[in-house]
């Protein structure tokens, strides 16, 4: 049964089920708890697991203000604590990665393990096809301004996005179009190695949002990390392959 906690004034939508030591389980952007409970029913039999809609997705509520990353990991320290949690297993996938390695490397004393799922957190490689993408788009919104003048500007603004941007920028709105352009361009590499927790990353060779080099370069610098790839996977690797990734998380975890 779902249940709310009010964190900073944010009403905050969240899951617990199972006995046991405590999980928690970070979604992706975009994503909610619906997306994770192919992760939540395999291991509720083992642990007490807890699921949380972050702010702005699922049925919890959007921040008052434009957040980074660090406050969306705040929000969840808050909520670890509101549960009266002292040791956590960390479960995120690609943006609940990125909030797991934050809080893992704030935070050791509180994290016991870490599970990272196909994890956003680095600047991707930006080559010349890149440039001219950006530069592309730039073009054609200085153009889109000027020739649909009789549109009011929140009104032209809306109809070019919807028509020329990202799939996630398309689909947030408002504030929550601010916060995604803030968080996409931070950097966590330099505090990977701040991680004390043992850290099981879990990847799909065929993931395009958040590519295999960056599990890589992860496990290269997160001290006690071994990285598990899924072949013919996804972004969604859990899901692709849920049976091999089960067998994987369930050994780490239960070992």
């Amino acid at each position: 049964m779902a249940m709310i906690v009010d964190i900073e004034k944010i009403k905050i939508n969240y899951i617990c089920q199972g006995e046991g030591e405590d999980v928690l389980i970070l979604h992706g952007w975009g994503a909610n708890i619906d997306t994770v409970m192919p992760i939540v029913n395999l291991l509720k039999t083992h642990f007490k697991v807890y699921a949380v809609d972050l702010p702005g997705f699922g049925k919890s509520e959007k921040p008052k203000e434009v957040f980074g990353s660090e406050d969306y990991a705040r929000v969840v320290k808050e909520f670890l604590d509101e549960m009266g949690i002292k040791k956590v297993i960390l479960i995120g996938h690609s943006f609940g990665g990125k909030l797991s390695i934050i809080l893992g490397s704030k935070y050791p004393e509180m994290v016991e393990k870490i599970v990272l799922i196909n994890s956003a957190g680095l600047i991707p490689k930006r080559g010349l096809k890149y440039y001219i993408k950006v530069y592309s788009f730039k073009l054609l919104k200085f153009l889109y301004k000027s020739f649909f003048f009789w549109l009011d500007k929140e009104e032209k603004m809306e109809k070019f996005y919807k028509k020329f941007g990202s799939t996630d920028y398309r689909e947030a709105d408002g504030i929550m179009r601010r916060i995604l352009v803030k968080v996409v361009n931070e950097n966590l590499k330099p505090i990977l190695g701040e991680i004390k927790a043992p850290t099981l990353l879990i990847w799909g060779d065929k993931d395009t949002a958040t590519p295999l080099y960056m599990g890589k370069i992860m496990e290269r610098e997160i001290p006690d990390s071994g990285l598990v790839v899924l072949e013919g996977a996804g972004h969604y690797s859990y899901l692709d392959d849920f049976n091999r990734f089960a067998i994987i998380i369930r050994t780490f975890l239960l070992k």
